[in-house]
Order: C-alpha cells, then sequence, then structure tokens
C-alpha cells in the first residue's frame, strides 16, 4: 500500500465500499398532517401486505455483477544472499573486492500482494490497476467460483493507472461487466462497490457517489475521479463501482485516509477512461491524441478582467503552430469551456476530456473569444515526433558522461507518460554506477541549462560540452515534474 503526503492511500489489495445509505427525510406526510392539527388520512397507514413490500435489497444486482469481480494475486520472488556485517568491513572490501561474502547461495522469498480486478469481455480480458500487478513475476486470477488461471499482462498505463490482463479460457465464455457512460452518473446516485478487502474474500458494499470530476486526487497523470463514500480498503484497488443495473462505471483505486482505514472517501477511475485504455490492446499500447495547446486555470482575478462570470473554463496560454488545435483556429486566449459537451474548469478536466477521445476523431470545442461565445471543431491526431529524437549518449570529461539524452518531441513524452506539450532535451537513462546517478540526475529529468547557456536540443548540449572540455565547475539547470533548480557540481 502507498502512502501519499497528502494522505491518499491506494488500496493495494482489493476495493470494497461500505458506504452507509441514510435515509432522509424527516417526519412521513400522515405525521406532518397531525402535526398540522389535520386527521391523518387512512390511507397513508397500510400494513405491508408482502415481504417484497418491507425488503429493500442490492441482491438482485449483486447476482448479476458479482461473478465478474476476481481477486487478483501477484507474486514476486526476492532474491537475496546472506553475509556477515564483517563483509562489510572497508579493509576486508579492499583487499577481496566489492563482491566479498557473496559468493554463498541465494536466498528465495515469495511475497504475494493481493487486489481485485474485472473481467470486461468474456473471452478473458480483465481490467485492474498497475499498482496491483506491478513488478509481479506471476500473476494469478482466481474467479468468483475459486478456479484459478495464470493471467498475462496484455498492456500497462502507469499514467492512468490501469492494467489489462488475459487468461486463457479455453474458448469458455466468462460472466463480464458492460461499460456504463461515467458521464451520465450525477452526485447522489446510488452505486456498489465490489472488491476483496484485507483479503477476508469477496465484499460488497453500498454508498452513493459523493462527487464527480475530481482532479486535485493526484495519485494518476489523469486526476479525474468519481468520489463515493464507498469504503476503499487495502485489498480492493482494482475493483468495480457498479450502477444499480449492473453497469460497470469505474474501477476502485484510491482512498483518502490518514491511518490506512476507510473514512467514506473513495476514489474511481471513470469509465470513459477505461474504454480508453482497453480500445489500446490491440496496438499493445495507448495512444491518446496530441491538442496541441496547454492551459491555465481561470481564476476569479483573470475572469474578471475577461468579464466571465461565474469564473469557468480554462485559458489558452499556448498554441503549438504544428497542431491541429492552431490548424483549427485555436488562439491564445481564448478560454475554453467544454468539450463535447462536457464542462472543463481546470486543465486536468481539459486533459482528461481530449485523452478519453480517439485518435483519427474530433473535439467539438466551446470556447469564449472577445466576450463572445464560440465553437470549434480540432481534428484529433496522434502526437507527433517533432522534433526526431536523435537519441544520444553523452561522453567526455562532463557531469554526463555514460547519460543518454533525446529532444523531446509530443510523441517521445506521450511514451515517456510525460505532459505532451514538454520540450527540450530529456534524459532517458544511465549507468547505475554512472557520476550522474550519484549526483541526483534522474531519468525523465529535462536538461534546461548548462554553466548559463541554454539547452534546447541535443546539438545544442553536445556543442555546449565540446566548448567546456575540462571545466572544474559546472552547474545544471534541470526540469523534474513542473519543478526547476539548479545542481552545482565540482570544486
Amino acid at each position: 500500500m502507498t502512502k501519499r503526503s497528502i494522505g491518499i492511500r491506494l488500496a493495494a489489495l482489493a476495493l470494497a465500499a461500505a458506504g452507509v445509505l441514510v435515509a432522509a427525510g424527516g417526519l412521513d406526510p400522515g405525521a406532518r398532517l397531525a402535526a398540522q392539527g389535520a386527521p391523518a388520512s387512512p390511507d397513508l397507514r397500510r400494513v405491508p401486505q408482502s415481504r417484497e413490500q418491507i425488503v429493500h435489497s442490492f441482491a438482485p444486482v449483486v447476482r448479476k455483477v458479482a461473478p465478474a469481480v476476481i481477486n487478483v494475486y501477484a507474486l514476486r520472488v526476492e532474491r537475496s544472499r546472506a553475509r556477515s556485517p564483517l563483509f562489510d568491513d572497508p579493509f576486508f572490501r579492499r583487499f577481496f573486492g566489492q563482491e566479498f561474502g557473496l559468493e554463498g547461495p541465494a536466498r528465495k522469498r515469495v511475497r504475494t500482494s493481493l487486489g481485485s480486478g474485472v473481467i470486461v469481455d468474456p473471452r478473458g480480458i480483465i481490467v485492474t490497476n498497475v499498482h496491483v500487478i506491478e513488478g509481479a513475476d506471476v500473476i494469478r486470477a482466481v474467479l468468483s467460483d475459486r478456479r484459478e488461471f495464470e493471467a498475462k499482462v496484455v498492456l500497462t498505463d502507469k499514467r492512468t493507472d490501469l492494467a489489462v490482463l488475459k487468461i486463457d479460457t479455453k474458448g469458455e465464455q466468462l460472466p463480464y461487466l458492460s461499460l456504463r457512460d461515467s458521464d451520465a452518473l450525477e452526485v447522489g446516485d446510488l452505486v456498489l462497490a465490489i472488491g476483496n478487502p484485507f483479503g477476508v474474500g469477496q465484499t460488497v458494499t453500498s454508498g452513493i457517489v459523493s462527487a464527480l470530476a475530481r482532479t486535485t486526487v493526484g495519485v494518476t497523470d489523469f486526476s479525474f475521479f468519481i468520489q463515493t463514500d464507498a469504503a476503499i480498503n487495502p485489498g480492493n484497488s482494482g475493483g468495480a463501482l457498479v450502477t444499480m443495473d449492473g453497469g460497470l462505471v469505474g474501477i476502485n483505486t484510491a482512498i483518502y485516509s490518514k491511518t490506512g482505514g476507510s473514512i467514506g472517501i473513495g476514489f474511481a477511475i471513470p469509465s470513459a477512461m477505461v474504454r480508453a485504455v482497453l480500445a489500446g490492446v490491440s496496438a499493445g499500447r495507448v495512444v491518446r491524441p496530441w491538442l496541441g495547446a496547454s492551459s491555465q486555470p481561470v481564476t476569479a482575478g483573470l475572469a474578471k478582467s475577461l468579464s466571465i462570470n461565474p469564473p469557468r473554463g480554462v485559458l489558452v496560454n499556448k498554441v503549438s503552430p504544428a497542431g491541429q488545435a492552431a490548424a483549427a483556429g485555436l488562439r491564445v486566449g481564448d478560454v475554453i469551456t467544454a468539450v463535447n459537451g462536457r464542462a472543463v474548469n481546470d486543465p486536468k478536466a481539459l486533459r482528461f476530456r481530449i485523452a478519453t477521445l480517439a485518435v483519427g476523431g474530433t473535439a467539438r470545442l466551446d470556447i469564449l473569444r472577445a466576450g463572445k461565445q464560440r465553437q470549434i471543431s480540432v481534428a484529433l491526431s496522434a502526437p507527433p515526433e517533432i522534433p526526431p529524437r536523435e537519441t544520444t549518449r553523452i561522453s567526455g570529461a562532463n557531469p554526463l558522461h555514460g547519460v543518454q539524452v533525446a529532444n523531446l518531441s509530443p510523441a517521445l513524452a506521450d511514451e515517456l507518460s510525460m505532459d505532451q506539450d514538454l520540450a527540450g532535451v530529456v534524459i532517458l537513462g544511465m549507468a547505475q554506477q554512472s557520476f550522474a546517478r550519484r549526483a541526483g540526475i534522474k531519468p525523465k529529468d529535462i536538461i534546461r541549462g548548462v554553466n548559463g547557456r541554454a539547452v534546447e536540443n541535443v546539438a545544442a548540449l553536445r556543442r555546449i560540452f565540446q566548448r567546456l572540455e575540462g571545466a572544474i565547475r559546472w552547474r545544471l539547470i534541470l526540469e523534474r515534474k513542473g519543478q526547476t533548480f539548479t545542481l552545482a557540481l565540482g570544486g
């Protein structure tokens, strides 16, 4: 289970919801009439004539959906060699080498983690969370009837924390859940969560949709979650969030908690994103459309200056000349208020809406320009390889010796699960014992400058190192996850 500083925890084993439904209504009609001094109508007081008039149950829905929710076991084999602390003594290591004391037999230890999954295709296609199966050597899928299958990973998408598995059913058709439109949900709708909390066995709990379009959770790159009061506990990740007609509207993923247990604030990935990830199964990877524009929130102050009341939408602050947005006529200063009729109120919501659309399709953008409402259609294409990546391994007497770099393009950024609008020179990797790694440089860092010189592409970086060959002091400006910092190296 991964802990987040803000209290967000991935339920790294499975997910169920234990929300409590409270019937709000106050006095019944007869009681209100009595309180007003009017006689209560005898029609309002009836003795139940059947069991159905007394019992309200989700059992019919559960019978329909439960067989399609499974347990996912991820087995990891860890190998280690035990040795005496004596072997760490610098004296012995100096004479006998770094491998001194590691000649003994390796010990194997198998670690097992438990999560949930949802069958979304009768041929054995399963959706779960990446954090449930990440690093696993063997994955076992256990159906509700206790049959076990070895599962193979078909696709993983870390940016959404969704993984697609496949089991060989020998032609048997399995029970499965159909995806419902998560955009049709409303706050207050009843939902059921099904999973395997704490490994106790399949558990069903009920709750309501507490909120929609939560973009501040921060556990995936495309933070846009359904919030529910259904309890999500360790062991529930990858479980199903279903509607009262048995449709799958979300994959339970995370909770807000300071203790690890549920406090009624759980989050599920909407089925709209699940559908987009499943569309990439045939290609083996998810290819998302590239809008070619970036945006910023419309704050209250900004809305006032733009005469937008109430504040809404996102302000376009950059448009790539090579992008489809520019071709469609989108301009810097435009305010995008909706995509295909769905409101967007922050940049993450815009990214989510575009990411759930298909390459080759069209996005209809509602925009405000100079106070007037307009609508434009943007053809959605795959992110381009512009500029060419020019993958290069740096050599010479410099702090990046042995580091592999490339020009960052929308296509490469998408492959690396980075923002498609980023540009510059990105670090792809480095040797385990390289100076750069010891200095704290990491893959996906973007090199912005070296000793006061701006780095725009790989060719410029090579020229800078050639001119500064033999320098003693180095000052690198790097960008990591949106934060820019300076790294001073040398004497």
